[in-house]
């Protein structure tokens, strides 16, 4: 199996402490996000063999399709997962939003959907359907997007929450972008298996993402489709094990006991499955954040969303991707604070390893040999 990896942009800040917030939650680190910054940021994922970097949705950050448009052009290779909420858009607009991304990017667009879980957020945008609804019209979105990439005569579609008649695109996307899909509740389930090309799950110890993707290759086979799946979780990786819990000490240290309170009272309201499973991992306690080997589920303190990280030397780190790997996990999501230094330490520290196990290749070989920093240090461990 070969493994891709994806990088985040932090369109909502970056910080060397944990940004708090996210998932409705007002969310700001104290690196601001200028182009600039961002601009860097897709050049190190770039540079360090990442695929794609994936572009958030929300309230809490900046817009994911502008942003990565005025991005495009200072990169070569890198591709960019692009989040939207099928509720905010037509469908028709988002196939001929695809279109034109790819045309402009040379095939550089992978698509990230979001239902969406926190009523209060989805109302600030207009959308009062509720989660059942979403789901449902989630599919019936997929459904004339997709129908719309693959065909050359007019498209109508009645649903219960989509309606379009005679739709056409004049220029379709080439490629067709593939589709990346999260969702831990009953009805995201048969919303995957149908429309999805990459079923994607945050990071819980690797039994239990077993079990779920067990539960989504089953729906899958059932309508005669076969999904890769990736994993969305963080990183915080260095030469030695005593490093990386340093670091995570340090951001555990640096978090106000006020944010804690604050991000989890909110979250506490949210109707997304994967966010419950998230917060039980820590139950908003700052022991025991171990939860499996390598495993530190710290971010959730503070984040809503994916709130774990793999955490140790980049051995230990490598060992813990293969782990997931060897269940079905192909694409790893990743991100780290900040995440322009993190991108260096994993892409110098973990990648080569994997590469040197035959499990990855730098997709752009734009560098064969990426220059080291002062920060990012190396190890020769296998």
């Amino acid at each position: 199996m070969s493994l891709s990896f994806h990088w985040f942009l932090p369109t909502s800040g970056d910080s060397r402490g944990l940004v708090a917030g996210g998932h409705g939650t007002p969310m700001r680190g104290d690196r601001p996000a200028t182009l600039h910054y961002l601009n860097q940021i897709a050049d190190a994922a770039e540079t360090n063999g990442f695929e794609a970097v994936l572009t958030p949705t929300g309230s809490w950050c900046e817009d994911a399709w502008l942003t990565t448009a005025m991005l495009v052009e200072t990169t070569e290779t890198l591709k960019y997962l692009v989040a939207l909420r099928p509720g905010l858009l037509s469908p028709t607009l988002a196939a001929q939003m695809a279109g034109t991304f790819q045309r402009h990017s040379k095939g550089r667009l992978l698509i990230n959907v979001v239902t969406g879980g926190e009523p209060i957020e989805q109302r600030a945008f207009g959308d009062f359907a509720d989660k059942e609804q979403r789901y449902a019209r989630t599919g019936e979105f997929l459904h004339v997007v997709k129908s719309l990439w693959g065909s050359h005569e007019p498209i109508s579609f009645a649903g219960e929450h989509i309606r379009v008649e005679n739709a056409l695109l004049s220029n379709h996307p080439d490629p067709i972008p593939p589709v990346f899909f999260g969702g831990s509740s009953g009805p995201a389930g048969p919303v995957a298996a149908k429309y999805a090309d990459t079923y994607l799950t945050w990071g819980e110890p690797v039994l239990a993402v077993s079990r779920k993707l067990e539960w989504i290759r089953g729906l899958a086979v059932d309508n005669g489709r076969r999904l890769s799946y990736g994993l969305r979780i963080h990183v915080i990786s260095r030469d030695t094990s005593e490093e990386a819990w340093a670091v995570a000490d340090k951001l555990l240290a640096g978090i106000d006991p006020a944010d804690i309170e604050r991000v989890q009272s909110a979250l506490a309201h949210s109707e997304s499955e994967g966010q419950r499973r998230m917060s039980e991992l820590h139950n908003g306690s700052t022991d025991r954040l171990e939860i499996a080997p390598n495993l530190w589920a710290g971010v959730g303190l503070v984040r809503g969303g994916a709130g774990t990280a793999l955490v140790g030397s980049h051995a230990e780190v490598a060992e813990r991707l293969i782990e997931y790997s060897r269940v079905g996990i192909s694409h790893f999501v990743l991100s780290g604070y900040p995440h322009l230094e993190e991108a260096y330490w994993f892409g110098e520290g973990v990648l080569p390893i994997l590469a040197r196990k035959g499990l990855w290749q730098h997709p752009h070989r734009r560098l064969e040999h990426p220059a080291a920093i002062p920060f990012a240090g190396r190890t020769s461990s296998s």
